[in-house]
């Protein structure tokens, strides 16, 4: 996931939030500062009951943060290269550049996030024990609590993409000694667990709570199709292992020179070719980014004469550029774009579309699945 702004490195680590995050922050401000702290701590000005909610909000999402966090540096302890940390409406996602090595390292990886949301639960909990303080504050600090014990027990749900998904995968993977058998189980118990959250929330909604059910059916959906996404996304790294970049590329595509106006390149290359998308070169031949049909399409015919290809090209993110001899599971880590190229001495050799991807991942995924005989 794409953050939309970045928020710096946390022990060298990027963290960013999604736009949708400032949603969440939003909804907790509106439910705190209207309902749950007027009840708490009731006699105090609206000004303060909404200060308070946004000063609980941001905590809240700090501790999302944590929660992350813990997982990342876990990871990298025990080997594992940390990509980022997003955060988003849905809480965060830690992204890492490799898989845990054992089944104990993805076991400990997993866990820290939500024993990190238990362990501040459990402090925010004492605290209001031990200290005695306005009403106002004492109702936030339980709602903290509340959540921050809700967040860890749900994550630890048996069921992917949650923490507990992963748990449940590290003890098959031990159990049965047979990572591709704990993959389809753990993401199995993801779909189930997402389908019955969905059910529990359309309960919800009718009986007693319409905004709370809508939620609960909002993460049960996310996490049933995020069960079948993951599926998919293992049975396609087992079908790609042991094959190359090169195995899975479409070799020698037509190029658009990016010195080229947008008219002559539609005559000359993009009306005789098959393809929908191009990468651009620059005299050198080397890659500078790629245009699609769709793009040029977009142009208004009237300008496309005094338009150049560079002027319309997408920039190409630097992870979209591979080798022929790399491993084909590195089009896997690659986020979303209209092509990755292949590159050999500077020059494009190859291109794997999204259309390719779609292909070579099902491909893959039929690989994968043709260990067990599963159909």
């Amino acid at each position: 996931m794409r953050p939309s702004l970045r928020l710096g490195n946390v022990a060298g680590i990027p963290v960013g939030i999604h736009w949708s995050t400032l949603l969440v922050v939003a909804l907790i401000m509106a439910v705190l500062g209207t309902a749950v702290l007027p009840v708490g701590g009731p006699g105090v000005s609206r000004g303060l009951y909404w200060a308070v909610a946004a000063i609980t909000a941001t905590a809240f999402v700090a501790s999302l943060l944590a929660h992350e966090l813990a997982h990342a540096l876990v990871a990298r302890r025990r080997g594992v290269r940390v990509r980022s940390i997003t955060l988003w409406v849905l809480g965060g996602v830690t992204e890492l550049d490799d898989e845990a090595g054992t089944p104990r390292a993805e076991a400990e990886i997993s866990v820290a996030g939500p024993l990190v949301s238990l362990a501040l639960a459990a402090v925010a909990y004492l605290a209001l024990l031990v200290f005695h303080g306005p009403p106002l504050i004492l109702s936030a600090v339980t709602w903290f609590a509340f959540v921050n014990a809700v967040l860890g027990v749900f994550n630890l749900l048996p069921g992917a993409p949650l923490d507990g998904g992963r748990v449940l995968h590290a003890f098959l993977w031990w159990r049965y000694h047979d990572r591709f058998r704990a993959d389809r189980t753990a993401a199995r118990a993801g779909q189930t667990l997402g389908m019955v959250l969905v059910a529990a929330g359309i309960l919800q909604t009718v009986m007693w709570s319409p905004v709370g059910g809508l939620w609960t059916v909002l993460i049960g959906w996310f996490m049933a199709g995020a069960a079948r996404s993951e599926a998919f996304g293992h049975a396609a790294r087992d079908g790609l292992a042991g094959l190359r970049v090169r195995d899975v590329m479409t070799p020698d595509p037509d190029l658009a020179p990016a010195w080229l106006t947008v008219e002559d390149f539609v005559s000359s290359v993009a009306l005789g070719s098959r393809q929908l998308v191009f990468p651009v070169v620059d005299f050198s031949g080397a890659p500078t980014g790629s245009v699609s049909l769709e793009t040029v399409l977009g142009l208004p015919p009237e300008r496309r004469a005094a338009v150049h290809v560079a002027e319309v090209a997408r920039r190409l993110p630097p992870d979209h550029v591979l080798t022929p001899e790399e491993p084909a599971e590195r089009i896997l880590r690659q986020s979303a774009a209209p092509v990755v190229l292949v590159t050999e001495n500077g020059r494009v050799t190859g291109m794997i579309t999204s259309a390719d991807l779609t292909r070579v991942l099902l491909q893959a995924a039929l690989r994968g699945r043709s260990r067990d005989g599963t159909p």
